[in-house]
């Protein structure tokens, strides 16, 4: 596969990540786009719903059963909760490759799931199979998935800030305190009155607290890597952006260690998570329209309480960058291709 392209099919590319994962791949040197596909917007030319991408795609959105999606090499599904489990079974079956960009996938407890998400799942055989796409962590087992569970972007700041701690062993995993803001593109492409301007804009709330979806799929990668069943506050809240995630995540020290030779050794290797110098504050805007992680590790007055802050580009690292970064794992690519652009500022 490293000498040919790759044919790839999105299923429901009208939404905020969907564009974004047009966005990396039409740039993708070794991606060539067969179908895109959208039952409300058949026949629309993709660059007329997303200018952005004029001289980049030059495709027309299909209808769902006009896609061909069977002669692709790999399908992603940048769709709501619930479509991909649908589909997956019949496209497996012929060979095609899934990535899931929802969370269809990424709850092994196909019960916990249920309650969860308030639906029956439709193919828990493949849930069995499937792989967990946090690179960092499981790289070696993505590059032979079948189905990739794509994480969604609060578990993947708030992993990637904790996971140092939990592999070395030194903090109280019963303990564990991840303060989260998501900008408002993390509710999706959809008319709501919260995601209104006038709504979200010069305004900041918390949501969830007492029960967020994200929390058991959070609560489930970290007691993997512990070993041990963790106990997790997750605490997440809207913030006056349009992109962005900011962990700022607490946990209490159990022995004494060099954090930030901790940090730095751990993620010495990886190419999308950046460990800043001691004393940083990292901000969105840093990461914004990449896919890279920045992390800076704190211990406040020197005592036994660490403080992780994490900051993403929720619809990138957090979302389309991640699945990118995955096919690349899976075709045998470097891992950074297509991946490698500089974030936007101002």
């Amino acid at each position: 596969m490293k000498n040919s392209l790759i044919t790839v099919g999105v299923v429901g590319g009208t939404g905020y990540t969907g564009v974004e994962l047009l966005r990396l791949l039409a740039q993708h040197p070794q991606v060539t786009l067969k179908t895109i596909t959208s039952r409300k917007e058949a026949g629309l030319p993709v660059a007329d719903l997303f200018p952005n991408l004029r001289g980049y795609v030059d495709l027309s959105f299909s209808a769902p059963q006009d896609a061909h999606l069977d002669e692709c090499d790999v399908v992603f599904f940048a769709t709501p909760n619930g479509i991909a489990m649908e589909e997956s079974r019949a496209l497996v079956a012929t060979g095609v490759r899934i990535i899931d960009l929802a969370a269809d996938f990424r709850i092994q407890d196909v019960a916990l799931w249920e309650k969860w998400y308030g639906m029956s799942h439709a193919c828990p055989e493949l849930v069995k199979e499937a792989v967990y796409g946090l690179p960092e962590i499981n790289r070696s087992a993505i590059a032979g998935a079948r189905v990739l569970a794509n994480p969604g972007c609060y578990p993947t700041a708030v992993q990637l800030g904790f996971l140092p701690l939990l592999e070395a062993g030194v903090v109280d995993v019963a303990h564990l305190i991840a303060d989260a803001k998501s900008g408002v593109s993390g509710a999706g492409r959809k008319a709501e009155v919260g995601a209104l301007f006038a709504e979200a804009g010069d305004n900041f709330k918390a949501y969830g607290v007492s029960g967020h979806r994200h929390h058991p799929e959070i609560s489930q990668g970290l007691s993997l890597v512990a070993g041990n069943p963790v106990g997790l506050t997750f605490v997440p809240h809207l913030a006056p952006m349009i992109r962005g995630i900011y962990a700022t995540l607490y946990a209490t020290l159990t022995r004494d260690v060099d954090l930030q030779s901790l940090f730095e050794a751990r993620y010495a290797k990886e190419p999308f998570v950046d460990v800043m110098p001691s004393g940083s504050h990292p901000d969105t805007r840093s990461v914004r329209a990449s896919n890279v992680c920045r992390i800076a590790v704190h211990r406040p007055q020197g005592g036994n309480t660490v403080v992780v802050l994490c900051v993403i580009d929720n619809l990138v690292k957090g979302a389309a960058g991640q699945a990118v970064h995955n096919m690349n794992l899976m075709f045998g690519l470097p891992e950074t291709t297509g991946l490698t652009q500089v974030p936007v500022l101002p």
